[in-house]
């Protein structure tokens, strides 16, 4: 995996650190693309996604986001309804990290899983027809 586990001792913090804080970096290839690189692919370092892509639900959040990203459907993102759900209930364990909104605001999670919904059942009219 990309993480990695560093026990230190109370000996290890007696000693005054040595690290050296380094400038960012203008050369980072990350630092201000934006959302998607050059390439086209997604930047999942960008500041704008607000740490999703880090965290419990960052798996799912990627998921979902890349499958919209990518999608050729005609409704963008109508083939990404099972990403998105999987997201919404990961993210329904942790209310201290993703707080809910409230049900008076406009876009609920109902309203979105209801527009899912909607494009989920307009994908399979016009497959039937």
């Amino acid at each position: 995996g990309k993480d990695r586990i560093i026990f230190a001792t109370k000996e290890d913090h007696e000693t005054p650190s040595s690290a050296e804080l380094v400038a960012d970096d203008p050369d980072d290839p990350y630092e201000e693309q934006g959302l998607i690189l050059p390439n086209g692919d997604i930047n999942w370092n960008c500041p704008c996604l607000g740490g999703m892509a880090s965290g419990p639900c960052g798996e799912q959040f990627k998921s979902a986001f890349s499958c919209f990203h990518y999608s050729t459907e005609e409704i963008k993102g109508s083939d990404c309804v099972d990403q998105f759900r999987a997201m919404q209930e990961c993210m329904q364990k942790y209310p201290d990290l993703y707080p809910q909104e409230d049900e008076n605001d406009e876009k609920s999670s109902k309203d979105l899983e209801a527009a899912s919904m909607e494009a989920s059942a307009a994908k399979e009219e016009k497959g039937s027809s």
